[in-house]
């Protein structure tokens, strides 16, 4: 069968992509305010899929809309991003669970076990950025198969805030050596379906995350990101 083309994104969807990446980047900081107009004409659209983004972006914390005031970029704190580990470390842990739980095949885990892949060969060529983009596929893969889509829904809303506290925080911490070693393991527990290993070692892995991010943002005094 002939595989269909992607459709062109929206202007709604190009503005909430484009507006994540600006938040994600500081362009838009923490804690600033921005005019409707204002967005629309930096992005270059009209203010209809502007307004249509940014109710979806306060939907996932990273914005708040205000009445004749415009947007306001939300900043997050340590103590806030302590509770949005606590919240993943359950989530994420019950997904792999789960997984693990499901007798899945090898295929069923390829791109689980290709973002591994790819966190050793950025590891391999010392290009973190390249590390925190496989990070990010493996643990949103890890969810997928879980199978529980209420879990993916808070998922997708909260490691946005997480993405934001890593990509200030990316190149503070040591190198993530023993991150790529805490997936392998968890990949294996899963693939040798180990319901109660493949949790455990996820569970330790989010919490070790959650001490070392909240400690840098601490101890550099990034108490708004």
């Amino acid at each position: 069968m002939k595989q269909q083309a992607d459709k062109p994104q929206s202007n709604t969807q190009r503005a909430i992509h484009e507006l994540r990446e600006l938040i994600f980047a500081g362009d838009l900081a923490a804690g600033s305010d921005h005019l409707e107009s204002e967005l629309a004409e930096q992005l270059g659209m009209s203010r209809t899929p502007v307004r249509e983004a940014a109710l979806t972006l306060e939907s996932q914390g990273l914005l708040e809309l205000r009445p004749r005031k415009g947007v306001r970029i939300l900043p997050v704190s340590p103590a806030d991003m302590a509770e949005i580990y606590d919240v993943l470390t359950e989530l994420e842990s019950l997904a792999a669970r789960r997984a693990a739980e499901r007798s899945l095949t090898d295929e069923d885990l390829s791109l689980l076990a290709q973002s591994i892949q790819n966190m050793d060969d950025a590891l391999e060529s010392k290009n973190l950025d390249d590390w925190a983009g496989a990070d990010e596929c493996f643990h949103r893969e890890l969810v997928n198969l879980g199978g529980n889509s209420r879990v993916r829904t808070i998922f997708a809303m909260m490691s946005d805030q997480v993405r934001r506290a890593r990509s200030v925080t990316l190149y503070m911490r040591p190198v993530p050596v023993q991150s790529y070693e805490d997936h392998r393991q968890v990949y294996e527990a899963i693939r040798l379906g180990q319901p109660d290993a493949a949790a455990a070692i996820h569970r330790a892995h989010r919490q070790k995350a959650k001490d070392m991010i909240v400690t840098l943002l601490d101890k550099h005094k990034l108490n708004r990101i």
